[in-house]
This record gives structure tokens, sequence and C-alpha cells, in this order.
């Protein structure tokens, strides 16, 4: 396992990509070789015209078990942890910024910076048995960088109790509050994101592409300037070929032939 990549990615015929976090002996903590790679995964998608979906996914008895802290501890020094954090935070900002709909594959654990993966992905199927918490206040860390995107998730309330108890949530618990889609069996948690990318890419990836980058960005500004921005978004989909063709299918009361 020590010469194994500590990231595996596939692809299937649909331009769906599978990336699997790859140390099932260290809980897939985030290493900073998995960070980097991550991060270089997700630049060379965002430019892939032929992608669909991304499931973000974790190889053994876990999701993500957030950062290594045995290689953190061994650089104590402030200097590091900064460049240590803003590399992590630039790697989830580029899964973010992906231009089709990233979907978490969680299971077992997802802790600290898993289960901020967990919330940065746009939809998540965890398994029965998965369980979430922000744990760092535990060892006397706030799990400050986390908190950013389990807060754009969960309610205010729900979010601070999990950042200041270090309480695990289970996976219906987690599903109630918004941090997760679905929850499945785990015996069926790949069929339970097949069946949610299935109705994904019945869509046409240009209407997707562009109403995933207004989602975001209407979330954090006024209403004024979200209508705004949504008003020119939906005229320009309006016009693209695909809703054209959609429109012109729901009138003729047929399906649409969409050419992605």
């Amino acid at each position: 396992m020590a010469d194994a990549p500590v990231l595996l990615e596939s692809r299937d015929a649909r331009g769906v990509v599978t990336l699997t976090l790859n140390r099932p002996q260290a809980f897939n903590a985030l290493s900073e070789d998995l960070i980097e790679a991550l991060h270089r995964a997700a630049e060379r998608l965002a430019d892939d015209q032929a992608l669909r979906a991304v499931v973000l996914a974790g190889a053994g008895k876990a999701f993500c078990a957030g950062h290594d802290l045995r290689q953190m501890r061994a650089t104590p020094d402030q200097a590091y942890y900064e460049a240590l954090f803003a590399r992590c935070s630039a790697m989830m900002l580029a899964l973010h910024r992906l231009p089709v709909p990233v979907i978490a594959r969680a299971h077992g654990i997802a802790t600290a910076a898993g289960c901020q993966l967990v919330a940065l992905c746009d939809l998540a199927v965890a398994s029965s048995d998965a369980r979430f918490a922000t744990s760092g206040i535990d060892v006397g860390l706030f799990c400050s960088t986390p908190a950013v995107t389990v807060s754009r998730n969960v309610s205010r309330k729900a979010a601070f109790e999990m950042l200041v108890t270090g309480d695990f949530i289970d996976a219906e618990t987690a599903c109630e509050r918004g941090l997760v889609n679905r929850v499945v069996a785990p015996d069926a948690l790949d069929a339970g994101v097949e069946a949610l990318l299935a109705r994904i890419l019945d869509k046409p990836r240009i209407a997707l592409e562009m109403g995933k980058a207004l989602f975001y960005r209407q979330l954090e500004r006024g209403m004024e300037a979200a209508l705004q921005d949504a008003s020119r978004t939906m005229a320009a989909n309006m016009i693209d070929g695909a809703a054209l063709e959609g429109v012109q299918a729901f009138l003729e009361k047929r399906k649409p032939a969409w050419r992605d």
C-alpha cells in the first residue's frame, strides 16, 4: 500500500468521473499528497467538456477522517499550518467550482475536514452507517475551515452545536439537517448514488452548468442583486439550443432530443 496512489480516478462512458480517496489505512485522512492530488484533479477536470458529474468517494471503512494530524504535528510551526490550510482551502474551492454537480458518496466516518468535504459537495448520498462530526474541538482545535461549509448546509444552531461539542450525528440526522440528501442501506450505497446520477444525466449539461454557477452566486448576494443575476442567467439559458429544444418538445408533447 505504501506505493499506492493516494487518489484513484475512474471515468465511465457517460462522462461521470469518480475520485476515490485512497488512504484506507489512515481512514483517508487528508495528507499533503492527497490534498495536492485532489487539487490537481479538480483543476484538470474544470476544463473537461465531456465531464457530466463527479463522485467523491473513500476507499476502505471510511469516507474521510479529516486532516492527517500525525503529519501536521510533525511540523509545529504557524507558517507551515497557514500554508497547509491555504492549500487545502484552494483544493476545496477547486472542487466547489467544478461546472458539473459533485456528489459525495459518504460511508463510515466523515470527520472535521472530511465533514467539510461532504458539506462542500453539491449533493451527498450517505450509507445508513455513516457518521459525521466536526470533532477538532475534542483535541483543542476548533474546526474553523469546516465551519464555513457546514454552516452553509445546516442551520446556525445545529452547526454551532456540532462545532463546539464535537459530537457525532448519524446519517438520518445529517439528512434531516440538510448535510446529506439521501440515506440508503450500506449495500445500496452505489445504487443510491447511481439513482441520483440518473436524474442528473438526463438533463442538458449547459443548463446544469449555468444553474450551478448562479445558485452559488446568488446565495452570497442581496435579494435585488440575486434576482437581477438570475434574470440575466435565465435569459441566456433560454436562448441556448438545449432550452429551445426542451420547450419545443414540451409544447409538442414529446421527449427532448438534447445533444449533450
